[in-house]
């Protein structure tokens, strides 16, 4: 069934089971992925999904159900078995369907020439991804991953209330990971790029990259315990802020579950962190014109100049507020209830280079890897402690490889203690949340 008969069926059907309000979140997905092995495709992947999420409000209540087949039955199963949602849900929450904003952004996020790309370059890629990472040093021993992938889908809400829109993105993703070995020593890096323009994809700036830095960590040490200055490089500062962005959320908020709570205008991070939460990003994987009730999105600073500017709001938690949405209702898939998430979600870059960044530290560290974001960080509270490893900087350059350390801070006091900001932003294998690469006065490490 056509999906514009669907609905028009779907809402009469409604209307006559005692449904007050309807919409559908309707998202459809291709996506591919190639892994060599030893000059062999190793794994192979092209899926195709659809599915359609519904809402609507029956006696007050919003009752939720979601289909993978848009034809008659469905249409019956949904109504169904959303006013049996409707009716034993808790929640007294007053949730209401959205008509719609007076105006909508346009967006850069889907690029035609890049769905183009045949499967055979993608293959070919993947391919020499891995020759040329062998061929880069003779200590590259195994080449365990050397993949790449790409997506598109499209996004399409409609409700009783008017609301009738849709967008469309796509991108890819190729990653390479490289292990070294010298005498009985081993060791492994990877590298990573996401895009999605074709020229993105550079096999040699990729495989050297990793290559470079597997060989960098030969020949690592622990170090003295104590604090030391930390350069955070920017794939781990982004990976720090996505771990702890659920506490810029309003329902974090809300229920008590971030210490932001009662923040709003005041100084919680340096006077060098200007946090931005971009919908509007060109090519950005979290770029969209609506967000998942239909809200209009557009481009905010939740930290200015060290000062808390505001939360990520829903509908629901807007309300709460007495203020407008920010436009950061989000649904993981058709199947998920409303919840909050950040769009593009990134530190404002400075001036500074990696290398100026590194200038500036007479003794301390580069931190380059972390381990156990997600069972040695604490969102809630906002403490974290995590295995790391990284270099030795002693006057301005790096002395020589660390590892077998732990660096132990807390989220929101790292954020009162950035000295400097790098240039280098860069949206990794994450896709929407990122930073460059930033200097702290200090954080706890425990070495030997």
């Amino acid at each position: 069934m056509e999906i514009s008969v669907f609905k028009e069926e779907l809402f009469r059907q409604g209307l006559l089971a005692g449904f007050t309000e309807m919409e559908i979140f309707v998202t459809s997905a291709r996506d591919f992925s190639v892994r060599v092995f030893k000059k062999e495709i190793d794994n192979y992947s092209l899926s195709e999904v659809w599915g359609l999420g519904f809402r609507g409000k029956y006696q007050g209540r919003m009752g939720y159900a979601y289909t993978e087949i848009p034809d008659q039955q469905s249409v019956t199963l949904l109504i169904k078995d959303a006013k049996q949602n409707a009716i034993i849900i808790d929640s007294t929450d007053d949730i209401d369907i959205f008509a719609g904003s007076n105006t909508y952004p346009k967006i850069e996020a889907f690029n035609p020439d890049f769905s183009n790309i045949s499967v055979a370059d993608k293959i070919e890629f993947a391919l020499n991804l891995e020759q040329e990472a062998y061929s880069l040093d003779p200590r590259v021993t195994t080449v365990n991953y050397a993949l790449f992938a790409d997506g598109e889908g499209e996004v399409h809400i409609a409700n009783t209330k008017g609301l009738d829109r849709s967008y469309q993105r796509n991108g890819g993703a190729s990653y390479v990971s490289v292990v070294v070995k010298d005498e009985d020593e081993v060791r492994t890096a990877g590298r990573f790029v996401v895009g999605n323009k074709w020229e993105c994809f550079n096999v040699a700036e990729l495989a050297k990259e990793a290559v470079e830095e597997a060989v960098s960590m030969l020949g690592a040490q622990t170090i003295d315990s104590k604090e030391y200055p930390v350069i955070l490089r920017h794939d781990v500062a982004g990976g720090i802020l996505q771990t702890f962005s659920s506490v810029f959320s309003a329902e974090s908020v809300q229920k008590g579950f971030s210490l932001l709570k009662d923040k709003i205008g005041e100084t919680i991070a340096a006077q060098t962190i200007t946090l931005i939460d971009d919908p509007l990003l060109p090519d950005g994987a979290g770029s969209a014109p609506f967000d998942s009730e239909g809200v209009a999105t557009k481009t905010k600073e939740v930290i200015k100049d060290g000062v808390l500017i505001t939360y990520l709001h829903n509908l629901k938690t807007a309300k709460k507020d007495g203020i407008p949405s920010t436009g950061n209702a989000s649904k993981g898939s058709f199947r998920s209830p409303v919840r909050i998430a950040p769009t593009n979600f990134f530190i404002q870059p400075g001036d500074l280079s990696y290398d100026e960044l590194m200038a500036d530290l007479d003794e301390g560290l580069i931190i380059i890897s972390v381990q156990g974001l997600h069972s040695g960080a604490n969102p809630v509270s906002g403490d974290f402690s995590l295995g790391a490893y990284g270099y030795y900087v002693k006057n301005g350059k790096i002395d020589h490889p660390v590892d077998q350390i732990t660096i132990a801070g807390n989220f929101f006091q790292l954020l009162k203690d950035v000295t400097r900001i790098g240039s280098d932003l860069k949206f990794g294998m994450g896709g929407s949340t990122a930073s460059p690469s930033i200097l702290i006065k200090g954080l706890a490490v425990s070495g030997k």
